[in-house]
């Protein structure tokens, strides 16, 4: 049952990872990145119940943390006029 479980997060981040290539807008392709980190927090997390190390748990709280600060700052940054002028120019 815990190896369906980490095949089907598997098959979940291949999705994330094509729509975010596929993203018809900006903000589709930070939600299909978030989304690639989310389930990567989640997929740690499996794996490390699956071997007994608990200590992975650690290592996907940290994960996930640089995950919600990355994703912040491109939205801020996305935001801003500077990006929008260098988004006009293209």
């Amino acid at each position: 049952m815990l190896i369906a479980a980490i095949l089907a997060v598997f098959i979940v981040m291949v999705i994330a990872i094509v729509r975010g290539f596929m993203g018809p807008t900006l903000y589709d392709r930070i939600l299909a990145v978030n989304m690639f980190g989310t389930k990567t927090v989640l997929l740690i997390s499996l794996l490390g119940f699956m071997m007994g190390r608990p200590e992975f748990l650690d290592i996907a709280i940290v994960y996930a943390l640089i995950n919600f600060i990355s994703v912040v700052g491109v939205l801020r940054y996305s935001d801003s006029s500077v990006f929008k002028h260098h988004n006009k120019q293209k």
